[in-house]
């Protein structure tokens, strides 16, 4: 199967294109032990089984590798977060086996490291797709085109500084443009490749999307919820661009594993998760 037939598929049993992110921080976890990894697993447990019996299912998740690996210490043996990360991966395929699994990964080299980033992502993580960088061509992309899998590459990104570089005019054009035309003539070749553009910047979303629209171009779109844009605006963004909203994935991430913001989590912290996943399914209803 296709990663544009996985997101049809997903799309069409969830009812909804909302993208959970899960990017865990243990100080904001609500049972804390010694070990990083058992803490998120009985985290991911108690939270994934609250939801499947509520019936909220997103259409994709997205953990963050930079949220795990940073708990690693590979000097000392020790690898808490890499086994945190895999216990969340294998319980989103317990629980909803039939949602894609983005792993936002950011990678982009020469063509032989790209390849072996491609190869960690797709066959030792065994995600369904990544995200990756534009910044150094062609051959640091394709390497990405593995098993039809899914590859999101930065194109207008959520945070602050994107418009340091990404605003900057190349031939009468913003680079966020110039990019998405290099990302529209890849995906002809490399059915799967789509695009991270930011809820956060509505008019960029909205130039982007709309030229996107009759291209099968995948988009991610992070910023939802504790960076500031609204999912209900964004859905109402990619309607009036006439962009597909199957093959979009509205992802918000903070928000929604630990809106408490707080080292010390409140007693019904479930509940308060809950809430806000309802919330985002429901604006990202289809």
């Amino acid at each position: 199967m296709s990663y544009i037939e996985k997101l049809q598929k997903s799309s069409d049993l969830c009812g909804n294109n909302a993208c959970m992110g899960l990017d865990l921080q243990w100080q904001y976890l609500p049972k804390k032990s010694s070990s990083f990894a058992a803490d998120a697993k009985t985290f991911c447990s108690e939270l994934f089984g609250a939801m499947k019996a509520e019936k909220l299912i997103p259409s994709a998740f997205k953990p963050n590798i930079g949220y795990y690996v940073v708990y690693d210490k590979p000097r000392q043996n020790l690898f808490e977060g890499s086994v945190a990360l895999n216990n969340v991966i294998s319980l989103i395929e317990e629980y909803f086996p039939a949602v894609p699994i983005i792993l936002d990964f950011k990678r982009g080299d020469i063509q032989r490291s790209s390849l072996n980033y491609a190869h960690e992502a797709f066959y030792c993580w065994q995600a369904d797709a990544v995200t990756i960088s534009p910044y150094m061509g062609i051959d640091s992309v394709t390497p990405f085109n593995l098993d039809n899998r899914g590859v999101y590459i930065l194109n207008r990104t959520s945070n602050p500084g994107s418009k340091d570089i990404q605003d900057l005019v190349v031939n009468d054009n913003p680079l966020y443009m110039a990019v998405a035309e290099h990302i529209a003539k890849w995906a002809k070749e490399n059915r799967g490749f789509g695009a991270v553009v930011g809820a956060t910047n509505e008019k960029e979303l909205f130039e982007i999307a709309a030229y996107y629209s009759d291209k099968e171009i995948p988009l991610l779109i992070p910023g939802v919820g504790s960076q500031g844009a609204s999912a209900q605006k964004t859905v109402e963004i990619l309607k009036r661009a006439n962009y597909p909203l199957y093959l979009a994935r509205i992802n918000s991430s903070s928000n929604l594993t630990h809106p408490w913001n707080s080292e010390i989590a409140p007693s019904d912290y479930l509940k308060h998760s809950l809430k806000n996943i309802s919330s985002l399914i429901k604006e990202c209803s289809l």
